[in-house]
């Protein structure tokens, strides 16, 4: 522990914690970090922005193929150049690219249409524009980048969905492996990444095989309104399941998405996913920073940004730096001494000039965090829940014949004036830190994005 000022400030704070319901986790060092900032160029070149802002380094660059024609899906030169280029600066840098399975991905599409189109893929119909990536990949100097086809599969929102036919899918994810594992020099891994939970089919009868997976991915947004964190540990094909599922296959997981929803400017959330990635065998996570999901890019979500700043800020060489948790403890008095009673000696003796006994220091113990308050939905759009305020703590009045106790809460009283005074310094530090270092706030609600960047889903 650090002492600072009058208040204790320990470690990486841990209120808030979410129980993970995992008794065998092991904590981990922090996973490689990311967040996506943008499709092309413009995603690049804010990486140095939001690093600034983080205080952390950004080791996961993540972009997304656009899906309107088959061209988009053989990786456009202005997508896979600057991105190519950001990973060739590091070696420790990893580069994750999602990838659509079928053009044109984000439109509506019926089964039938769309289980035709899949059993062309099977048959090898469309093996040459996912050899052409691949080929570019190589040749751009990103050979090891994870691969992200037909990302959230088990839902709706795109053609290269899975339930109008899961065999078929799982044939053709299975040809786009193998077509481009077979170009010269290609190294890369492929992620199979679900929405979590379990959506219009379960994702593990879309799972296409051990020998075709690296990695078992999972979208996990703050939704839906009202659910708690411990809810989307144990829900049918939840957190718990994706760990599960990943560690009997021996393989990593990871978030590509996550990010802030319908519980609004929910700091739990937030605690709750650096608890449970911090604890599991993660291989990369990536925030979405837009609107409604973000903590940079969106001014929408003060509370939820400022937990993500001091969860994931600060890291150093992987491993997290001391944050100060300015949580000041509740006032303890000292009791006086209790008097030791006396035993006269059978022959008289001066009694010895009374020296003040100095009371005995006893560490104040940490405070409990309340109980989270859950996010209330908006009442106009743009109203925002407010934070929940412990109660101040009530010293003890000391009386005129207690004078050990009356200089033990005269000091309590300045400690908790001090704590108060760093709190708020803290907050006008972490004020000017925002509003020096972020862009202007970006705001793409569910369906729309801000043109041009090709957005991930928002994991409905």
């Amino acid at each position: 522990m650090t002492v600072v000022g009058s208040c204790v400030a320990i470690g990486p704070s841990t209120a808030g914690a979410v129980d993970s319901g995992d008794p065998a986790e092991k904590p981990n060092a922090a996973p490689p970090l990311g967040a996506f900032l943008g499709s092309g160029a413009e995603g690049v070149a804010r990486i140095a922005k939001f690093e600034k802002w983080l205080g952390s380094p950004v080791k996961v660059g993540h972009t997304y193929l656009p899906g309107e024609n088959w061209a988009g899906i053989e990786g456009p030169s202005e997508i896979i150049g600057p991105w190519a280029r950001w990973r060739a600066k590091d070696r420790s840098h990893l580069l994750v690219v999602n990838v659509p399975m079928i053009a044109s991905n984000e439109v509506t599409l019926p089964d039938g249409v769309v289980s035709s189109l899949l059993r062309g893929g099977a048959s090898g119909a469309f093996d040459n524009h996912f050899q052409r990536l691949a080929e570019r990949l190589v040749k751009a100097g990103a050979p090891d980048t994870v691969i992200i086809p037909g990302w959230e599969m088990n839902g709706i929102t795109y053609t290269s969905r899975c339930h109008p036919d899961p065999v078929m899918w799982k044939i053709y994810w299975r040809r786009i492996v193998a077509t481009m594992r077979s170009v010269t020099g290609a190294r890369f891994r492929f992620d199979f990444n679900a929405t979590r939970g379990r959506d219009a089919i379960p994702w593990t009868e879309c799972y296409p095989g051990d020998d075709v997976v690296d990695i078992i991915g999972s979208d996990s947004y703050d939704q839906p309104q009202g659910m708690s964190f411990a809810e989307f540990i144990k829900e049918p094909y939840g957190l718990q399941a994706q760990a599960d599922f990943a560690a009997a296959r021996k393989k990593p997981i990871s978030f590509p998405e996550w990010g802030l929803f319908h519980n609004s400017d929910n700091p739990d959330y937030i605690q709750g996913m650096h608890k449970w990635m911090t604890s599991h065998d993660v291989a990369y996570q990536t925030l979405t920073d837009y609107c409604p999901h973000g903590v940079w890019q969106c001014a929408a979500n003060p509370q939820a940004s400022r937990t993500y700043r001091s969860l994931f800020g600060g890291l150093l060489n992987g491993v997290s730096k001391a944050v100060p948790d300015l949580s000041c403890p509740p006032t303890v008095p000292t009791p006086p001494p209790t008097p030791t009673p006396t035993v006269p000696s059978q022959a008289p003796m001066a009694a010895p000039s009374p020296s003040p006994g100095a009371p005995v220091p006893t560490e104040a113990p940490s405070p409990s965090p309340p109980a989270p308050v859950p996010a209330q939905a908006p009442s106009p759009p743009s109203a925002l829940p407010s934070p929940a305020t412990p109660p101040a703590p009530v010293a003890p009045t000391p009386t005129a014949s207690d004078p050990a106790a009356a200089m033990s809460t005269a000091a309590s009283a300045a400690a908790a004036v001090a704590c108060g005074a760093l709190k708020a310094a803290e907050a006008a530090v972490r004020t000017a830190g925002v509003s020096a270092t972020a862009e202007p706030a970006v705001t793409a609600m569910p369906g729309t994005s801000p043109a041009p960047v090709v957005r991930p889903s928002d994991g409905e």
